[in-house]
């Protein structure tokens, strides 16, 4: 993808966010069960823990029941405010999640939960795993889910944007599509990952994969990819 495009994509998403984020807060209020073992498995007492893309914090709680020390980042400036209105007592920040205000070696794990789905081309998700890999200690874990749709509209969508990328007509990546926002006129970007391409990335940027698989709820209409890495 060119660097260009892949930089106004980032721009997007972080207006996107903005435009939709009480809807989207509304709409994230409960915590995925599907993925609680994530935070149970891996968080200890006392661990530094970063939550990159925390959105309104609805994860907060899962963190907080480990008694880990927390920052949650987000790039949307709503998002943000909602988050502190809702957990006041959180230190919740507004971060370019690919340029890590932190030291070198300073979180025991981070958790990037539905986010790097959103990072376009493969540079700045290099660049985004080149941060996290810098903040965090020696062992330190990466833990990281990436969205896996089942609904047809969206093979609908995958297929649509892959023709138009065979036939000249996109700037998108094979596997990237535009998700329109119910209500609004916004469409989010995504980029749609395979467990194999997932774990390519994450392998070249010099992580050890410890864990690997799609977690799904219990009616099966929702999936994600997850990883745990260690640095």
């Amino acid at each position: 993808m060119d660097i260009n495009y892949a930089e106004y994509l980032i721009r997007k998403t972080e207006k996107d966010y903005n435009l939709i984020a009480e809807d989207f807060s509304r709409t994230r209020q409960k915590v995925w069960e599907e993925i609680n073992f994530l935070f149970d498995r891996y968080l200890k007492e006392s661990d530094r823990v970063l939550d990159i893309g925390c959105g309104n914090a609805r994860f907060y709680p899962l963190f907080k029941k480990h008694k880990v020390k927390y920052i949650g980042i987000d790039n949307s400036e709503k998002l943000v405010k909602l988050a502190k209105e809702r957990f006041p007592q959180a230190d919740i920040r507004k971060v370019n999640t690919l340029n890590l205000p932190f030291p070198d070696y300073y979180f025991d794990k981070v958790y990037a939960i539905a986010v790097f789905h959103h990072i376009p081309g493969k540079h700045f998700r290099k660049l985004f795993l080149k941060e996290v890999k810098r903040v965090l200690k020696n062992k330190g874990l990466l833990i990281i889910t990436v969205w896996k749709p089942l609904e047809l509209e969206f093979k609908w969508l995958l297929f649509k944007y892959t023709l138009l990328k065979l036939i000249g007509k996109t700037k998108l990546d094979f596997r990237d599509v535009f998700v329109p926002w119910k209500g609004k006129e916004v469409e989010r970007y995504y980029h749609f990952f395979s467990v194999r391409e997932l774990k390519k990335i994450v392998k070249e940027m010099g992580f050890k994969i410890i864990e690997c698989g799609i977690a799904k709820n219990k009616k099966f209409h929702r999936q994600n990819i997850y990883l745990v890495a260690q640095k």
